[in-house]
């Protein structure tokens, strides 16, 4: 018979427990019992816990584990779009998880894929797209030139989102530990349903990103259909990464409008000031998130939107360029690719704009309109506080100090790219075309045609009258 010297019922006994049965009990209770040993056997130190072992019904039913994060879940259609294209190489190790290792599978792909896209475009350079010449003049065909020589720029864009891949691993981890937080103050999960709309985008976008290259090139250039593929990759990685980032910034916008709603519901029937502080707490996490969000991919969305607005610029200059002769097959290029830029670089804008919007004002007028009359001295100090961490903490999504991303920068934009249109127009009237330069020569040859008898009939008259005005002297 075995016996155990510790007993937890009675941690103050020392008396021993033969087969867990107490010592202190009579004799004549022992005589009638059949003892079961049921102690489970001690597992040896180092060796895993058994198959069949039970987690605590602590951990699975009061303090739940999230296996699968939420966010990460329902951006996956776009995320996944963007690893099979080699420019997002993040490795999840197990759900929940983000990390970025630069000798991961993951990663190796990436860089096949980049470098086989490299030397596809320098193969390419040696058979480069014959621009169509037409009577127009060379100043628009020069700026279609220069259009799809921008339109590989995009390339730049990929080692720089390689580098920025740790931070925006870091962004899905902090939603994990938001996710994990939010559960555990209102006992329910994050209702966030974006998968729908992350599925259309991830198939809307490649579909429209091939169509209008196909476009650009039928109208503008003699092309190859191998010399397609290029230009389709990099439409559809630019046009993927202004999805990403209006999910991230919805995202945003939806968490702030759930966790607004939620405050607003409790602060109806508060209870301790402690449930204000909590929320306070939850909200600087977001918070801190949107800011986060805008450093994670501050060299990237940097670099397309200056790209954006090279591209807009060049676009409507070549339209704008031939206007007085009226718009031809090229124009039709043109046109596709300066609408598809604005609309994209005014989604970015307008998206973060919005995010911001959410996660500050929202807030703020929530509790601007509280009633604090009726609460005590704790609640109201807690939500004059949490007023203040409000105006303490901008949630505005800045590129790392660059500039703020929202709609003053789409309007600034947009302004300078005017300026630039009026100076570049004004240069090109004061330039004369081809046709004006054949025109001026020749009134200049009539005008000889006509001046050159009229100067040797006036030498001549000149030339008599002087050598009878002589003649007239001597005598």
């Amino acid at each position: 018979m075995s016996y155990y010297t510790h007993n937890s019922l009675f941690p103050g006994s020392t008396h021993p427990i033969p087969n867990g049965y107490a010592a202190q009990m009579e004799d004549k209770h022992k005589m009638n019992v059949v003892f079961l040993d049921v102690t489970p056997a001690r597992t040896p130190y180092g060796k895993p816990p058994s198959p069949n072992a039970i987690a605590p019904l602590e951990n699975n039913l009061i303090n739940p584990i999230i296996n699968r994060d939420i966010i990460y879940e329902n951006l996956k259609p776009v995320f996944t779009v963007l690893r099979v294209m080699g420019v997002l190489p993040i490795t999840r190790p197990s759900p929940g998880t983000n990390r970025f290792q630069l000798l991961s599978p993951s990663m190796i792909y990436s860089a096949i894929v980049y470098f086989s896209m490299i030397t596809y475009v320098l193969y390419l350079s040696l058979h480069k797209v014959q621009i169509m010449r037409t009577s127009e003049g060379k100043f628009e065909e020069a700026v279609i030139e220069y259009l799809f020589t921008v339109y590989l720029f995009p390339m730049i864009a990929v080692p720089i989102l390689w580098y920025e891949t740790r931070k925006i691993a870091g962004i899905l981890n902090e939603w994990v530990k938001f996710e994990t937080a939010y559960r555990q103050l209102l006992g329910q999960v994050l209702s966030i349903k974006m998968y729908r709309k992350a599925l259309l985008i991830s198939i809307i976008i490649p579909v429209l990103s091939t169509t209008s290259v196909i476009i650009t090139h039928v109208t503008m250039v003699h092309f190859k259909p191998m010399q397609l593929i290029p230009y389709v990759f990099l439409e559809i990685l630019t046009y993927m990464m202004g999805g990403y980032w209006y999910l991230i910034c919805e995202a945003l916008s939806v968490c702030a409008n759930i966790l607004a709603e939620d405050f607003y519901q409790a602060l109806r029937n508060i209870g301790p000031a402690k449930k204000i502080s909590d929320y306070r707490a939850l909200w600087l996490r977001l918070s801190k998130i949107a800011r986060d969000t805008g450093i994670a991919n501050c060299y990237t969305f940097t670099f397309v939107n200056l790209y954006l607005f090279l591209i807009i610029t060049l676009s409507i200059y070549g339209l704008l360029s031939q206007i007085s002769e009226g718009f031809g097959i090229k124009d039709v290029g043109l046109a596709v690719t300066a609408c598809c830029s604005i609309l994209l670089l005014f989604f970015i804008c307008d998206q973060a704009h919005y995010a911001s919007n959410c996660v500050r004002s929202n807030f703020q007028k929530k509790l601007l309109m509280v009633e604090l009359s009726w609460m005590n001295t704790d609640a109201q100090t807690e939500v004059n506080m949490f007023l203040r961490a409000t105006e303490m903490n901008p949630a505005q999504i800045s590129l790392d100090g660059f500039f703020d991303v929202n709609r003053t920068l789409f309007k600034s934009l947009m302004a300078t790219m005017v300026t630039y249109l009026v100076v570049l127009l004004q240069f090109q009237i004061s330039i004369p075309s081809d046709s004006q330069a054949e025109e001026d020569q020749i009134v200049n040859n009539v005008t000889m045609d006509f001046t050159d008898p009229i100067t040797t009939t006036t030498t001549a008259i000149t030339t008599v009258l002087t050598t009878i005005a002589k003649k007239k002297r001597k005598h």
